[in-house]
């Protein structure tokens, strides 16, 4: 089961309290997209074994979404962090560097 932290909150909550919201950090395109690029906002997803960063909302608790940096081969949570950020936050980075050398960094 997961237990992650809310950002603002501070409550730890295990995953049956939040709603996870996908891929965090995706670059949204409107209607002046190509077709090309529009498809790809709304279909096309990373899915690799390994650190992912993805949106979660704490949905009985304060209501807010928020980001968390988890790997999915071990479920193992790195950390979350405030969803009005555009990147994950350099410390977390070090954090997952750290215990993930083979770690390959945001895109």
């Amino acid at each position: 089961m997961l237990i992650l932290e809310c950002p603002y909150c501070g409550v730890k909550a295990d995953e049956t309290e939040l709603h996870p919201g996908g891929e965090a950090h995706l670059k949204r395109f409107g209607p002046e997209s190509s077709d090309e690029e529009f498809e790809a906002y709304l279909f096309e997803r990373k899915n690799r074994k390994g650190v992912h960063f993805e949106r979660w909302r704490h949905v009985y608790g304060c209501g807010k979404w928020f980001h968390a940096a988890r790997a999915t081969d071990t479920l193992e949570v790195f950390g979350t962090y405030s969803a009005q950020t555009n990147a994950p936050p350099d410390d977390l980075i070090k954090k997952i560097k750290q215990k993930r050398p083979d770690f390959g960094g945001y895109e």
